[in-house]
């Protein structure tokens, strides 16, 4: 393997370690949950995948192709990740959870609380 491979694996993990870190301080720190949810969508998601991307790296490296499973995984995560953080945030509000009071635009979140689901246009058969 060569150095600038090794440099590049060495920098992705640290870089991946710092943001699972940050992610991590940053879920045990915030003050309510809106502000929490975005430490573990956020940071800890680009963490992983730099960690993934390094081990796809290192594994394509030193054995023969292309590490297909570690694409896979990040791909996987990319994708859910941000799925799953709108769905929590969406019950958080639904099920009226309180938001600090310095949290900007607060005055949007009855509206959309409220909001009715569209209906569905009438069809004549």
């Amino acid at each position: 393997m060569s150095l600038f491979v090794e440099w590049l694996v060495i920098i992705l993990l640290l870089l991946g370690a710092f943001f699972l870190m940050v992610g991590s301080i940053g879920l045990a720190k915030l003050p309510d949950f809106y502000t929490r949810l975005h430490a573990p969508t956020k940071a800890s998601t680009l963490g992983i995948g730099a960690v993934l991307i390094a081990s796809t790296l290192f594994f394509s490296v030193t054995q023969e192709g292309i590490s297909v499973k570690e694409l896979v995984i990040t791909l996987f995560l990319f994708i859910t990740a941000p799925i799953t953080a709108h769905m929590m945030g969406k019950a958080a509000m639904h099920k009226e959870k309180k938001a600090i009071d310095r949290t900007q635009n607060l005055h949007l979140q009855e509206p959309a609380r409220n909001r009715q689901p569209p209906e569905a246009p009438e069809t004549n058969e």
